[in-house]
């Protein structure tokens, strides 16, 4: 007979439980404090009082692992890693399981999970944090083929997140990719996608890049293993939060560092020249060191013996940094 009541008061548990999977999205730029809704929604009915809410809030950074973020159980809370410092809980009632992120960083982008139990109830909230011009790539994001000194196809899936971090962006996703291919984006290298396939855009078939017989498109060569694959990265960036400008003076790499410093500011990265470039229509015939030891240009209005064919950001290569030969692309931040 208790056996049977015991069953009986667990599964008036099960029914009044409370459980509840959404899937949210929230825009965001670098720097802004984003704000990720959850909160534990429950009914009254058969609850197990007294326990306390069990908050775990994960970051998805595959569909196989997950990295914490903060777990707390009562008075207990523990954040992990980055998130130490700039990541809290809202706490605003004893239901509220929001998470705040301040001055969110181009590694905070990506996919949230919250889970909220409390005896039989259980609340499950997935939340995306994208960045701001995801949604209209043409008009306020860029995506561009990055590979480092080394030369092509030297990235593991993680280099090429850090590259591209390095490079004041992040690794695109195939929606970028597909976007940017529709706006003229024809490369030949493949590089990684923010979900672990590799991928080109051709525009032009041609033998060497998939072959003539092939029309236009992504040439997708599918998910492939993050450590031990190696390709080149096409990363996104949006917004430039600056100022692109050029010294037109001969230097090594040394003194094109200096010269910037000198002028409040620093040596451009690849993804503030690609910005410039997109975003801002910024054209210059001269080639100028920048950040990562590579010397590149911008030209919006292609000319003779700057870029006949194409509007493009051109590489010269990576030269030797003791080279006297080419001027200074720095970046000045907003104040």
């Amino acid at each position: 007979m208790i056996r049977l009541l015991c069953l009986a008061l667990f599964f008036l548990a099960l029914a009044n439980n409370v459980y509840t999977a959404e899937h949210l999205q929230i825009f965001a730029s670098p720097g802004d404090n984003v704000t990720l809704p959850c909160r534990l929604d429950r009914k009254p009915g058969f609850s197990f009082g007294g326990m306390g809410n069990r908050i775990k809030w994960t970051k998805l950074e595959d569909a196989f692992n997950e990295v914490d973020v903060v777990v707390s159980m009562g008075f207990h809370k523990v954040k992990y890693g980055r998130y130490e410092n700039h990541a809290h809980l809202q706490e605003a009632d004893e239901n509220d399981a929001t998470l705040v992120i301040n001055s969110i960083q181009l590694d905070d982008f990506g996919t949230y999970k919250c889970e909220v139990i409390n005896g039989m109830d259980e609340t499950i909230v997935q939340v995306e944090v994208r960045m701001l011009g995801e949604a209209s790539l043409s008009s306020t994001g860029v995506v561009f083929p990055y590979s480092p000194r080394l030369g092509r196809y030297n990235l593991n899936f993680h280099d090429a997140e850090a590259a591209c971090l390095d490079q004041d962006a992040v690794v695109a996703n195939f929606e970028q990719l597909y976007q940017a291919w529709k706006g003229g984006l024809d490369w030949c290298n493949a590089g990684w996608l923010s979900d672990g396939t590799v991928q080109y855009p051709i525009t032009k078939p041609r033998e060497p890049c998939g072959g003539r017989r092939n029309g236009a498109g992504l040439r997708n060569y599918g998910r492939r293993d993050k450590s031990s694959s190696r390709f080149d990265v096409f990363c996104f960036t949006s917004e430039l939060k600056g100022q692109v400008f050029f010294i037109d003076q001969k230097m090594t790499f040394t003194e094109a560092e200096q010269a910037c410093q000198n002028d409040r500011a620093e040596l451009a990265k690849t993804g503030h020249m690609y910005a410039a470039w997109k975003l801002q229509g910024y054209d210059r015939c001269d080639a100028g060191w920048l950040s990562d030891g590579s010397v590149r240009y911008p030209i919006s209005r292609p000319r003779m013996k700057c870029s006949p064919t194409e509007a493009a950001v051109r590489f010269v290569g990576f030269p030797d940094k003791k080279n006297k030969l080419y001027g200074a692309y720095c970046y000045r931040a907003q104040q």
